[in-house]
């Protein structure tokens, strides 16, 4: 007996397509719904690791670096100054356009992710095999920013793309353009646009004028290489092809890009930077920029541990203002004690510059660019004086090396044995960059170096001919201690071991050290070298326009005293 059941009618796909299909269909569609749960599942899983991030983060002042010593003791920080949040209505309108021609032009048109930008970068990096390109957003670059999302990983930017996909719905464009400019890095230790507008400009956000602008918003992409402070040239250049990307877009006309970029840069004169409080971390923060440039570092709230020992920096600079008032206070000086002059002009009174360098390692230990840096914010450790006799161990370096006899204090004779050529090619290992006289007027010292290369010169000659590149900066961690940079020592071979410990025998003993004091002929530049157990000091004292210090007989006097004040530490 039959049992009769209703036939029941196809499908519509099925009845407009043929039967050999309807099997490929069906697979088709199951694999389409499961690649949809499975991109339902992906999407879910992302958006639940971004939820742990606190969006108000992003509209907070960035942490402040933290600049300690060897020891752990905290520096006064450059760029605390000038360092605030503006509000949207502080943003000039022409920056606005200038950032988003250089930086992202769909920005109002897009939810946080440029899709079409990102399909061309993923073909791009598919070709490469490689992360060279990124497709960053505004958005995207303000949640990388913000919580230090830096591999270069299909993770970390499936991460970043759910972060910022959250910022676009808690903030307004306005309030995310504004954060971003709040927070990203504009070289040269500005964080944030107001410390770059005042660092750069001397003026707040809201005054820049339109080429000002321009310049501003061309420095992003390489912070420290576009920064005008380091390459007016390339920053100009950067400026130039911002505007032509305005005059592209239709945000500013022919003839205005012609007028802008025809302004000369003016840049805020060096007493008026907010960004710089000492010598020394003037000249950390200058090491800073070029590691976090090529790390490709923006983000703040970093731990800078430098070289630097503060106890032995104040040390020195105590006994080096003692020992210059002592000489200012004599009754036949002639000269100014005073720092009396006119704003941007160098003062003309007695001045003094030391570095200090950790004889194994190049570390620098301390370094003093002048007398007073409220005063003059030049750095004397990096300009060049005549030395004189402080060039005997030099001298005596490359007698030694050749086999020649060294005979001390009497540096001609025991420079004729090689003659100056052989002299300036040793000197130039050891890290003196000259110029250099090519006759024996060499010998008795003809030539100039800084108190930097001589630090370095000096330390060479105490690490048995091992010259060491000087550094600033032991390491960088982040906000939450990990470790992002560490420097280590570099060292090249620049004489034979034996001619090094022979060259530094023509320093005299002196309370555990070896040294050196004295004058140059002319009596305007007055030099102590040091060589102690662990570091390699080199001081100078004079004019910054040469000008006889003192008779040399009683600078001597007064640089010995020095170095008996400082003993063996």
């Amino acid at each position: 007996m039959s049992t009769w059941r209703p036939i029941r009618p196809l499908p519509f796909w099925k009845r407009w397509l043929p039967e050999w299909l309807h099997g490929p269909v069906k697979l088709a569609f199951g694999a389409a719904v499961g690649g949809l749960v499975l991109l339902g599942g992906f999407a879910f899983y992302y958006l639940m690791l971004s939820a742990r991030y606190d969006l108000e983060e992003v509209a907070e002042l960035p942490g402040r670096t933290l600049f300690l010593d060897r020891k752990g003791v905290e520096l006064t920080a450059p760029g605390m100054n000038g360092r605030r949040l503006v509000k949207r209505g502080d943003i000039p309108d022409l920056l606005v356009k200038a950032l988003l021609s250089r930086e992202d032009a769909r920005f109002f048109n897009h939810h946080g992710v440029d899709f079409r930008g990102l399909v061309r970068a993923t073909i791009r990096n598919i070709k490469d095999r490689d992360f060279t390109q990124g497709a960053s957003t505004l958005s995207m670059q303000l949640a990388r920013n913000t919580y230090e999302i830096r591999e270069k990983s299909l993770h970390r930017k499936f991460l970043e793309i759910a972060i910022t996909l959250r910022l676009e719905k808690h903030y307004t464009k306005d309030e995310i353009l504004t954060h971003y400019l709040n927070r990203i890095y504009f070289g040269s230790g500005s964080y944030g646009i107001e410390q770059a507008a005042r660092t750069y400009f001397g003026k707040s956000t809201s005054e820049l004028t339109d080429d000002e602008c321009a310049l501003i918003a061309g420095i992003i992409r390489g912070p420290h290489i576009f920064s005008p402070l380091r390459s007016p040239e390339a920053a100009l250049e950067q400026r130039g092809q911002t505007l032509e990307r305005m005059a592209a877009m239709g945000f500013i006309t022919a003839e205005q890009r012609a007028a802008i970029a025809a302004r000369p840069l003016k840049l805020a004169s060096e007493e008026n930077r907010p960004n710089q409080t000492s010598y020394a971390l003037k000249a950390i923060e200058r090491e800073l920029d070029i590691i976090l440039e090529n790390l490709d570092i923006q983000q703040s709230g970093l731990q800078v541990h430098t070289t630097l020992d503060a106890a032995w920096q104040q040390r020195l600079e105590n006994e080096l203002n003692h020992a210059v008032r002592a000489l200012e206070a004599e009754k036949s000086w002639r000269h100014p004690v005073k720092a009396k002059h006119a704003p941007g002009e160098v003062p003309a009174y007695v001045q003094f510059a030391a570095v200090t360098t950790e004889t194994r390692t190049g570390a620098v230990l301390a370094l003093i660019g002048g007398r007073d840096f409220s005063h003059s914010r030049y750095d004397r450790t990096r300009s060049k004086r005549d030395l004189g006799s402080a060039f005997e161990p030099f001298v005596a370096a490359a007698a030694a090396e050749r086999g020649k006899l060294v005979l001390p204090g009497k540096p001609v004779q025991t420079g004729r044995q090689i003659g100056p050529a052989e002299v300036e090619r040793l000197a130039r290992r050891c890290g003196i960059a000259g110029p250099f006289l090519q006759t024996e007027d060499l010998f008795r010292g003809a030539v100039a170096a800084t108190p930097m290369e001589m630090s370095v010169g000096l330390a060479t000659l105490g690490n048995d001919g091992k010259r060491p590149r000087p550094f600033f900066i032991r390491e960088i961690r982040d906000s939450n201690g990990k470790l992002l940079h560490r420097t280590a020592s570099d060292l090249s071979q620049a004489l034979d071991p034996q001619a090094a410990k022979e060259a530094a025998s023509v320093l005299r003993r002196a309370h555990g050290t070896r040294c050196f004091t004295g004058a140059t002929g002319s009596e305007r530049d007055a030099w102590t070298l040091r060589l102690g157990s662990a570091g390699s000091t080199a001081i100078w004292i004079g004019f910054d326009q040469p000008a006889a210090i003192a008779p040399e007989k009683r600078l001597n006097s007064l640089l010995d005293e020095f170095v008996q004040r400082l003993g063996n530490g």
